[in-house]
C-alpha cells in the first residue's frame, strides 16, 4: 500500500539524484491570484519523471535487476528510466511511440538504453513492452500504475509543503494519473486543505472521464501536442486515488497549450513542453477559479522537440493576439496600399507580410483583395486597427 512513509523513503533515496526544483512567483500569468511556478521541467533529464523511476530501481531485487528491465514511455519515463538503470548498472529497454519527438528518443539513447520505436502512441508502447517482459524476463517497470514509481512523484509534495507551506491550491498535469495521485496523496496527507487540479488535454480526458463516469474507460485515439499526456486508458490504481484525492479535473486546448508555452518563455525564460504547460493554461484561461488564492502551477517537463516549437510558438502568438491575419477588400486603384499601411503603422501595428490578388469571378471588375498579417499587442490592438480601416472605409471580410 502507498504510505507517506514510503514518500520519505523515496525523498532520502533520491536526495543524491533529484534535483529539489525551484518555485518561482509568477504575478503576470494569473492576475488576481498569487500564483507559483515549480520549475520540474528543469529536473535532471528534464522532466519529474526520474523521481519515480530511479525510486521504483532501488527497490527491485539483485535477481530483478540482474534480469534487466522494460519500460514503456512517451518519452520523460523513458530518459528517468534509462538514467537510473545507467546508475544502477542495469540493462534497459525502452519501447517508444514512433511519434515521440526526436529530442527524446535521442535523449534515451545518449543514457545507453536500448531503444525500441513501437508503431501507434503510448498505448501500442505499453502493450509491447508487456510481450518483451514476458519473451526476455525483464522486469517491467510501469510508468504511472505502480506503488513505488507514485511514491517518488509524490517526494515533489513534499518539497511544495516545505517551499509554500501555506499554498491554497496546486495544479498538476494528468496522462496516465502517476503524477498527480502522488502530489495529492501526499499533499492531502500532510495538509488536507489544500485543493489538488487536475489538468488534461482536451484531445486526451482519459483520467478526467474515468472519474466523471465513475470506472475506468479507454478512448478510442488522443489527439494533442501535449505528447506526455496523450495516454488513452489511466491506470487501476491512479484512477482510484484521483478518484479519492483531486479535487477536480479539467482540460485545455492546443491553442490554450500554445499560448502558455509562449507565456512561460517570454515572461519567465521557461522552455516547457506541451504536457509542462497544461497546467499554466489552465490558470491564464480561467479554468480553475484562483482569484485571491496562492496557487502553484506544476510544469512537469521541459522535453519539447525544437522542431516542432517554431509551430507551437506561431498558435501561442495567434492565441495570444500577438499576430493577427486581415483580409481587405479593395479598389484596384493607386493609393489604396499606402492607405492601409498608414492606418495600421499609426496606431503601431506592424506588417510581416502582404499578399495582394485580383478580384475573381463574381466580384467587382475593378475589385482587389489585401490579405496582411500583422504583429500586434493583444486582440484590443486588433480591434483597433479593425474599427480604423472600416471607419476609414475599407471593407474586412
Amino acid at each position: 500500500m502507498l504510505t507517506i512513509d514510503s514518500v520519505y523513503r523515496a525523498s532520502r533515496e533520491l536526495k543524491n539524484v533529484a534535483r529539489r526544483t525551484d518555485v518561482i512567483y509568477a504575478p503576470k500569468l494569473c492576475p488576481g491570484a498569487e500564483l507559483y511556478l515549480k520549475t520540474e521541467n528543469l529536473q535532471i533529464t528534464g522532466s519529474f519523471k526520474v523521481r519515480g523511476a530511479y525510486y521504483k530501481m532501488t527497490r527491485l531485487s539483485e535477481e530483478e535487476k540482474a534480469r534487466g528491465v522494460v519500460a514503456c514511455s512517451a518519452g520523460n519515463h523513458a530518459q528517468g528510466v534509462a538514467l537510473a538503470a545507467k546508475k544502477n548498472g542495469i540493462k534497459a529497454v525502452i519501447c517508444l511511440p514512433d511519434g515521440a519527438p526526436i529530442s527524446k528518443v535521442e535523449a534515451t539513447k545518449s543514457y545507453g538504453a536500448e531503444v525500441c520505436l513501437v508503431e501507434g502512441v503510448y498505448d501500442d508502447a505499453y502493450q509491447k513492452a508487456l510481450r518483451l517482459s514476458e519473451e526476455k524476463g525483464y522486469t517491467f517497470l510501469h510508468p504511472f500504475n505502480d506503488e513505488d514509481v507514485i511514491a517518488g512523484q509524490g517526494t515533489i509534495a513534499l518539497e511544495l509543503n516545505e517551499q509554500l507551506p501555506d499554498v491554497d491550491a496546486i495544479l498538476v498535469p494528468v496522462g496516465g494519473g502517476g503524477l498527480i495521485s502522488g502530489i495529492a496523496y501526499t499533499m492531502k496527507t500532510l495538509n488536507p486543505k489544500v485543493k489538488v487540479y487536475g489538468v488534461q488535454a482536451t484531445g486526451a480526458p482519459s483520467m478526467k472521464n474515468a472519474v466523471e463516469h465513475g470506472q475506468i474507460e479507454t478512448l478510442p485515439s488522443v489527439s494533442t501536442i501535449a505528447d506526455g499526456i496523450a495516454v488513452k486508458k489511466p491506470g487501476e490504481l491512479t484512477y482510484e486515488l484521483c478518484g479519492k484525492y483531486v479535487d477536480e479535473i479539467v482540460t485545455v486546448t492546443d491553442d490554450e497549450i500554445s499560448a502558455a508555452i509562449l507565456a512561460l518563455m517570454e515572461q519567465h525564460k521557461l522552455v516547457t513542453e506541451g504536457a509542462g504547460a497544461v497546467s499554466v493554461a489552465a490558470a491564464m484561461f480561467g479554468k480553475v477559479d484562483l482569484k485571491g488564492k496562492k496557487a502553484v502551477c506544476l510544469l512537469s517537463g521541459g522535453n519539447i522537440d525544437v522542431t516542432i516549437l517554431s509551430r507551437v510558438i506561431k498558435r501561442g502568438l495567434l492565441m495570444s493576439g500577438r499576430t493577427c491575419q486581415l483580409m481587405i477588400e479593395l479598389l484596384d486603384k493607386p493609393g489604396q496600399l499606402k492607405n492601409v499601411s498608414k492606418i495600421i503603422a499609426d496606431l503601431g501595428g506592424n506588417v510581416i507580410s502582404v499578399h495582394h490578388e485580383r478580384g475573381n469571378e463574381g466580384t467587382d471588375v475593378n475589385g482587389c483583395f489585401l490579405r496582411i498579417e500583422l504583429e500586434t499587442r493583444n486582440y484590443e490592438h486588433i480591434s483597433q486597427i479593425r474599427k480604423a480601416l472600416t471607419d476609414f472605409g475599407f471593407k474586412l471580410l
